[in-house]
């Protein structure tokens, strides 16, 4: 199998940590490696550095590279623009197609997950591909869900196939990303629907026939850019690649994908998307102090609890009589929200670009 770190991704939800020119995957947020590396090193060895490729923006691989020196030159899959994950997944594909991969299985890897159990996480893409080779059917990786996100996608899963080594293999019903909140509350009581955990797995010939049943106009100018890869015509890529709809790969394929088309495993292996100071807090709850706060930086609490608290500066934070809150301090720029309204991040951001506030995006 073939492994893709989805490299190209903002991570506003964690501004200020998160940045454009460093966003949270090339941050150390989880111990003292960067995500991206954790996300490198958990595969490497497993299926062997050859068959790992990084998509990101050419922004982003210097840093990538300096952190992931055992990456082959050519495995660096730039995107000609940052366009969300349906034109980044469609150009790899392409990529791949081009290098006459068309039927080799892809595993697209999030480079910003935490995963507590790498021996099941492992499990789980073999699994993948041994179901690709065998039913050649998209094959999606979704949890058991918690609380109801409006963050993340669900999945409504049907009978259970197969159960094996604890990997659950289920009918696929259909998808829907972020909804509403009461849709999400619906879903969880219903124990019908899953969080989509964001790892697909499918082969390039067989994406580009998705583009073609749910996208025919991308799949006009997927068929343009992978002709343009093939001659070396880089101004005809980037032509065609910003020709493709800026969306989710979830919205513009999987919503549309017919339920024969879909299988979904499900396991548990300590998944958290870290998507929000939220999830990056649950993530890490085994470090919080007697009260609850999860304290990087210093920090001097009276009778404060359930916060986190993230300072880069040689200041101290003082909290009194404070309960979940996110207290993030950078040199530039300083945090303070409840834990349960951080989905708000991304509204801040939008505000400082409207404002012009670049410097410190």
């Amino acid at each position: 199998m073939k492994i893709i770190i989805m490299a190209g991704g903002g991570g506003t939800r964690l501004w200020p940590i998160s940045r454009e020119n460093k966003p949270k995957q090339f941050c150390r947020l989880l111990g003292d490696k960067t995500m991206i590396e954790e996300t490198f090193d958990r595969v490497k060895d497993h299926f062997g550095v050859d068959n790992i490729y990084i998509c990101l923006n050419e922004n982003l691989k210097e840093e990538a590279q300096k952190l992931l020196p055992e990456v082959l030159e050519d495995h660096f899959f730039i995107e000609p623009a940052k366009r969300d994950t349906s034109p980044a997944m469609a150009f790899c594909s392409a990529k791949f197609l081009s290098l006459n991969m068309a039927d080799e299985p892809i595993a697209f890897i999030p480079s910003d997950h935490f995963i507590g159990n790498k021996e099941k996480f492992l499990a789980l893409l073999d699994k993948a591909e041994n179901l690709i080779k065998k039913t050649d059917k998209m094959v999606d990786i979704a949890v058991t869900p918690n609380f109801p996100s409006t963050t993340l996608g669900y999945t409504h899963i049907g009978r259970l196939l197969e159960n094996e080594n604890g990997i659950d293999v289920y009918e696929f019903i259909g998808h829907t990303e972020k909804p509403e909140f009461s849709l999400a509350k619906k879903y969880l009581q219903s124990r019908e629907y899953l969080w989509h955990a964001s790892y697909y797995m499918w082969t390039a010939k067989r994406i580009f026939d998705a583009y073609e049943q749910c996208s025919p106009e991308d799949y006009v100018n997927l068929q343009n850019l992978l002709e343009s890869l093939r001659t070396r015509n880089q101004d005809n890529v980037e032509k065609y690649f910003e020709n493709l709809q800026k969306n989710s790969f979830d919205y513009v394929i999987t919503e549309k994908l017919s339920t024969n088309q879909v299988l979904i495993l499900k396991a548990d292996f300590g998944w958290s998307d870290v998507g929000s100071f939220e999830s990056l807090y649950d993530a890490q709850k085994s470090q919080v102090d007697a009260n609850g706060n999860l304290i990087i930086g210093d920090f001097l609490s009276f009778d404060s609890s359930d916060c986190y608290i993230n300072s880069t500066e040689k200041k101290i934070i003082v909290g009194i009589d404070v309960s979940d809150l996110v207290i993030v301090n950078t040199s530039d720029a300083l945090l303070i929200c409840p834990k349960s309204k951080t989905y708000k991040i991304k509204k801040v951001v939008q505000k400082l670009k409207e404002n012009n506030k670049n410097e410190i995006l």
